[in-house]
């Protein structure tokens, strides 16, 4: 039970996907505007990263190996990635079309997010099984969605601030998510 709670934590917060391993950027930078439409595309990363994680452990271990094609995990893995999506864009679409609309063109970006690629090839670098997987994939995005909600928080905030011309729009976005990366940084002497 340590082990599994020691690679949620390692996920979640030591090598935060968003903020360590610069991954997943786009939506993060790009969906952080409001924190309800944060929430919600953390939401669809997590359910998205978790069964991502899991299927495409149970692929490498049960197809891709036994059949000694593991050089098609990173095709393999796309097509999966690119199917669990689909269904949360049909699921967003038809049970919460305000969140949909709001997500907009952000949603497909999950396929070609590569945080949840990543996080699919470290579970098989790391040869972790599948219970082990699973907690790795939630705890990512359970990081990332973390980092997208702080983020939208603050962004929120910085609208009511007086902000230099020169810093507003993107230029402030990038440096408060380039001071968040050095606060949790701070994360990495917990394991």
């Amino acid at each position: 039970m340590a082990h599994l709670l020691m690679i949620f934590i390692a996920a979640a917060l030591v090598n935060n996907v968003v903020l360590s391993q610069f991954l997943g950027i786009c939506p993060f930078l790009g969906v952080s505007k409001k924190v309800n439409t944060a929430a919600g595309m953390g939401a669809a990363v997590i359910f998205v990263i978790s069964i991502a994680s899991v299927l495409s452990s149970l692929v490498y271990q049960y197809i891709l190996t036994p059949l000694h094609i593991t050089y098609l995990q990173t095709i393999a893995f796309i097509l999966l990635i690119a199917a669990l999506v689909q269904l949360v864009e049909m699921i967003l679409k038809k049970m919460m079309p305000s969140l949909y609309s709001a997500l907009g063109v952000y949603l497909p970006l999950i396929t070609t997010n590569c945080a949840v690629l990543g996080v699919a090839l470290t579970n098989v670098t790391k040869e972790y099984g599948v219970l082990e997987s699973f907690i790795n994939g939630f705890g990512t995005a359970c990081g990332f969605t973390i980092s997208i909600i702080i983020m939208a928080g603050i962004r929120e905030r910085i609208e009511y601030n007086n902000i230099p011309n020169a810093l507003k729009g993107s230029p402030i976005v990038l440096v408060t998510a380039g001071l968040m990366a050095i606060a949790f940084c701070s994360f990495a002497g917990i394991i």
